[in-house]
Formats: C-alpha cells, structure tokens, sequence
C-alpha cells in the first residue's frame, strides 16, 4: 500500500512532480497547481492510497524534488 499527501495550497506550479510521477500528477489550467488524480481531500490535504506498489518509486522522486516539500509518500 502506497500513501501518497498533496499539500495543495502551498503548491507553486513547478511541475517537476508532473514531469516525475505522470500517472499519479497533474497541472491544473484553472490555477497552474499541481493535482493529486484520485485523491480524496479533506482539511486541505488531498490523499491518495493505492494497492498498487509499483508506484512508489516515481512517487518518491517527485516529492523529493518538490521545492517547496508538500508531497509525501509513504509504503505501509
């Protein structure tokens, strides 16, 4: 299982997690923020959790890479 936590509010609109992790981001055209596809929110933290393990790896390059450190990803 594969955790993944968008901070969305405090996103810039870099797009390095887009260009990272494809399958899990997007750029919004309405803001230029980044969103998590699939994720529920709630309090302003947009959560994604997937079975799926394999997207572990590029999910963690793209928050690694995020400036501005409002993507986690965690594998329980």
């Amino acid at each position: 299982m594969v955790i993944i936590t968008l901070q969305r509010d405090k996103c810039i609109g870099c797009n390095y997690c887009m260009e990272l992790a494809p399958n899990q981001f997007r750029m919004s055209k309405k803001d230029g923020k980044s969103v998590l596809l699939h994720s529920v929110e709630k309090k302003g933290f947009h959560t994604l959790k997937s079975p799926d393990d394999t997207i572990f790896d590029e999910s963690d390059k793209a928050a690694k890479a995020c400036p501005v450190k409002i993507i986690s990803v965690k594998q329980v």
